[in-house]
């Protein structure tokens, strides 16, 4: 049976954009959109949102649709699902954000930056060309010009107070290796990389001799190294880093089909990892996060986030009115659901559901359907988007 709330497979998701089956959802994406990724977050703010749902509510779905429009607005974007990354480790966290926002490709638009402010045009460099050849060519690649290099890139980030010493140190050998100046050898680069990469065979005495003298990246420090890597995206010309971080019920997941499975201390020690990103959330800058996670986690009394306090005293609601707010940090899909899904939405999903499935020949509901579902949706344990299929594939049958 299909399952809206997961991910399309790889042949249904080039089919359509998240952004041409989003009737309903828009209502709350649409605002994110403006008041975070176009204003608050760009400006420098950050944020942590939690979605939340019945099973089929449509949360991947929704996680998506946040992702597609954060790379439109021009954000470095990462996705995983908490089956794939251990989480009570927030290195390891930091470590796929890193990977999947591929920290050369952002030196190399901070790289720019060092160009231009040097009264260069860096579209003029011929493909593969670096910065000081370029010079040398035209006869400017003097000491005082190379001097020039190395005080830009000092000020660029090393004179950063949002970043962190040694990453920004680190970042400056990198990006001087792009330009071509400092010249940084190759297993040198590697060394540096896999440093940042938290690599745990890495030997701090290898990098001491590069005049470098760092500490390991640790669960202590990693929520720093991202505050760093947020900053140099930024530099880079993004309006800042999107994570979205889907299927964190597997938090209290019983089944042995899972690979990673958490014991009562993991389970915790994610629930305080999450706790104190929350409490360092305003001192970062350009950083949206957004969890996505079954009702389950919040109606487990004894292993969901009611179970750790301190975490569930920070995301609560405490006023919760008539109408649905789309300012709320906890974000329930069915609520909006059943506030936003009209019979003529419920109509629109259908159709547009239709169209995505020609090779299924799955037929979209009618007006009078859409009004039972839109009744139904308020009981029972399958969110809106899976009743929607669910009711498709029955009219199919018939």
């Amino acid at each position: 049976m299909p399952d809206f709330g997961n991910t399309p497979a790889p042949a249904e998701r080039a089919d359509k954009s998240p952004l041409e089956q989003s009737y309903g959802i828009r209502f709350l994406t649409d605002f994110w959109q403006k008041q975070y990724l176009q204003e608050y977050i760009r400006d420098g703010g950050s944020k942590i949102k939690f979605v939340t749902g019945r099973t089929g509510s449509g949360k991947t779905h929704f996680l998506c649709l946040m992702g597609e429009l954060a790379k439109n607005e021009g954000y470095k974007t990462v996705s995983f699902s908490a089956k794939d990354i251990w989480m009570h480790d927030f290195r390891d966290i930091y470590v796929e954000i890193l990977e999947q926002c591929d920290i050369m490709d952002c030196l190399k638009a901070a790289s720019r930056c060092v160009i231009r402010e040097m009264g260069y045009d860096p579209a003029e460099l011929p493909e593969g060309v670096r910065f000081i050849d370029y010079l040398s060519g035209i006869g400017s690649g003097d000491p005082v010009t190379r001097r020039e290099i190395r005080s830009l890139l000092r000020d660029l980030f090393l004179g950063n107070p949002q970043l962190d010493n040694n990453f920004a140190l680190a970042c400056s050998m990198l990006t001087g290796s792009i330009l071509g100046y400092p010249v940084l050898e190759e297993q040198n680069k590697e060394l540096l990389l896999a440093w940042l990469r938290a690599d745990r065979n890495v030997k701090l005495s290898q990098l001491r001799a590069l005049g470098f003298y760092p500490t390991k990246i640790t669960r202590y420090n990693a929520r720093n190294m991202l505050r760093s890597l947020a900053e140099v995206i930024h530099m880079g010309g993004y309006s800042g880093l999107f994570v979205a971080i889907d299927d964190v019920e597997i938090l209290i997941s019983r089944t042995s089909l899972e690979t990673v499975h958490y014991t009562k201390m993991k389970r915790d020690d994610t629930y305080e990892s999450i706790r104190q990103l929350i409490d360092d959330i305003d001192s970062m800058h350009h950083i949206f996060f957004v969890y996505a996670f079954d009702r389950s986690l919040i109606d487990n009394e004894n292993a969901g986030l009611k179970s750790y306090l301190a975490l569930w005293m920070r995301i609560q609601n405490e006023i919760v009115g008539e109408r649905f707010n789309r300012f709320s940090d906890m974000v329930d899909l069915d609520r909006l659901a059943a506030q936003e899904y009209t019979p003529d939405i419920i109509v629109a999903i259908s159709e547009s559901l239709a169209r995505r499935r020609q090779n299924t020949a799955v037929e979209p509901l009618d007006q009078e359907s859409a009004r039972e579902l839109a009744e139904r949706a308020h009981t029972g344990s399958v969110g809106m988007a899976q009743l929607i299929l669910n009711a498709m594939e029955v009219t199919k049958d018939e």
